[in-house]
């Protein structure tokens, strides 16, 4: 195209310079194709700064529940109120930061980086919070206050750090391969967050004994020297587990603040041309609208919504499955522990699978791969070696629900770049709708969960729990989600991208960004021939 027109329009000196033109465009395609490689070290950095969403997350999503009704003390409406109206907030606030994100202008660090950064603190400081139990004289209205302050507020500062973490996977760098090898370095350091969340909450926290109540001593005629020992031993005990919660809220927070700086330290966020050349300013009401009549990004948020929420009411009920169904109080952050472990292990295997028999075939394999155990640990009498192998298990379908969403998701993106060439900076909305769709499910089945438990007579630190709490954590851990991830996997059916349609994608996108490299090398040796 270009050269030819070169050729004709030119002199013969002209002409004669043409050889060192085309050697100068192929080098300027090698130095481009070089600096889109990422090295190591950044992709190292780029997955340390998704640890500390996974890390809080996991605390809150196996350890919060527990913690407002027998650290706090509310009761279990109380309870299933925050945890829906804060899941709710979140999901709200994540389109509208995405928004807000896609609006922004462009630094000298970026457009994305600058939010993680200023909302770190903030995030830091209302996480320690949400885990201090006020005074003691504080009425019941006004520790759901409290709670529900701090829930919502770090939940805003978290999707001003996670929308635009998500959509840094974009600028990067606009190579298929090195974004889907960023998304593996990514996954596997977040799983590797849940089981530091894990570790550290559950292991500081686990140290603690709570003293449980039964139901037998309260209603026992005992001395009054007996009343008033027990009385002092639940306050000391659970004292202590006050300390222990802020205490591990407080390491949390340390990590947090760490890995928020390596990130800013070893990334560099770059923009693509293509994006800068075509991009044109567009209302939320529009890019709203494009993006979500993009059928494939609305097929595979539905299919995903449905694992989500499965996957979800399993990490919310089963610290109290462990701890009053199988029996195993002191033994459930281990459990959990297992399962993060055997994500974490597994990621590179998933990774491996997708890259050779295509990310559709990985999403049924993976997911459907949890369904035999999940039945397993309902049906086999409570059992601790059985407990772990289970558990373990279990962790092998968690690293494919981690890692392919956020695998496929740039495939999406790619896809509607291809189809709508003249509207270009959708990213942010694209991710943070997905976020809020996850938040959502998460919200929902908090919600489901902890009101379930109330209807089921569930007593705030009793030793033992009526039978139809143990029912209903068997139905929530178990049949409920076997049944969502089925329906899930039905819908992802209609997920038109497969692996020829991601190929072709990729190579029209290449095409694309080598048209634009060849054009601006050609303006710039025309006019230093002329």
């Amino acid at each position: 195209m270009a050269r030819g027109e070169g050729g004709e329009t030119y002199s013969a000196a002209a002409t004669f310079l043409q050889p060192k033109k085309i050697s100068g465009i192929d080098r300027s395609l090698k130095q481009r194709s070089v600096r889109k490689n990422l090295s190591v070290c950044n992709k190292l950095c780029y997955a340390i700064g998704g640890a500390p969403y996974q890390i809080t997350g996991c605390a809150i999503g196996f350890f919060l529940q527990i913690y407002l009704l027998d650290v706090a003390q509310l009761d279990p409406s109380s309870a299933s109120l925050i945890l829906f109206i804060g899941r709710a907030w979140d999901a709200v606030t994540d389109p509208t930061v995405g928004f807000f994100i896609s609006r922004s202008k462009w630094t000298k660090f970026g457009r994305l980086l600058p939010w993680i950064i200023c909302s770190t603190p903030f995030a830091v400081a209302s996480y320690f919070l949400l885990w201090y139990v006020p005074d003691g004289n504080l009425s019941e209205v006004g520790k759901i206050f409290w709670y529900l302050i701090f829930y919502c507020l770090f939940q805003t500062m978290q999707t001003c750090f996670h929308v635009p973490y998500s959509a840094l996977t974009m600028f990067i760098s606009t190579d298929q391969k090195e974004r889907d090898s960023a998304t593996a370095y990514r996954m596997t350091v977040e799983v590797l967050g849940t089981v530091l969340g894990t570790a550290i909450q559950g292991q500081i926290v686990g140290g603690a004994n709570s003293p449980c109540i039964h139901e037998n001593d309260i209603n026992a005629s005992i001395s009054t020297i007996d009343i008033n020992s027990t009385q002092y031993n639940s306050i000391t005990s659970i004292t202590q587990l006050k300390s222990a919660y802020m205490m591990a809220a407080g390491v949390i927070g340390g990590v947090y603040i760490l890995c928020t700086i390596i990130l800013f330290a070893g990334v560099q966020e770059k923009e693509d041309p293509h994006i800068r050349k075509t991009q044109k300013p567009f209302s939320f009401w529009k890019g709203l609208k494009l993006v979500m009549s993009h059928g494939p990004y609305v097929k595979l948020i539905i299919g995903f919504l449905f694992t989500s929420l499965a996957f979800m009411l399993l990490e919310g009920n089963y610290a109290l499955y462990c701890s009053y169904t199988l029996g195993f109080p002191n033994d459930f952050q281990n459990i959990l522990l297992v399962i993060m472990l055997s994500a974490t292990l597994t990621i590179p295997f998933w990774q491996w699978f997708l890259t050779r028999f295509g990310k559709k075939t990985a999403v049924y394999v993976g997911i459907s791969s949890a369904v035999p155990f999940l039945i397993l640990n309902v049906l086999v009498k409570a059992n601790l070696i059985v407990a772990y192998v289970v558990s373990f298990a279990s962790g092998v379908s968690v690293a494919a629900a981690f890692l392919l969403p956020w695998s496929m998701l740039p495939d999406v993106v790619d896809d509607f770049r291809l189809k709508n060439p003249d509207s270009m900076g959708h990213e942010a909305i694209f991710y943070s709708f997905y976020v809020f769709f996850t938040k959502f499910a998460s919200g929902v089945s908090l919600g489901i969960s902890t009101l379930s438990l109330d209807f089921a007579g569930y007593q705030t630190r009793g030793c033992e729990q009526p039978d139809a709490v143990h029912l209903t954590l068997k139905m929530l851990v178990s049949p409920a989600p076997i049944f969502l991830i089925i329906l899930g996997l039905i819908l992802f059916k209609l997920y038109p991208i497969d692996e020829e349609i991601r190929m072709k994608n990729r190579k029209a996108l290449e095409d694309l960004r080598d048209d634009d490299q060849l054009s601006q090398t050609d303006t710039k040796e025309r006019c230093s021939i002329v």
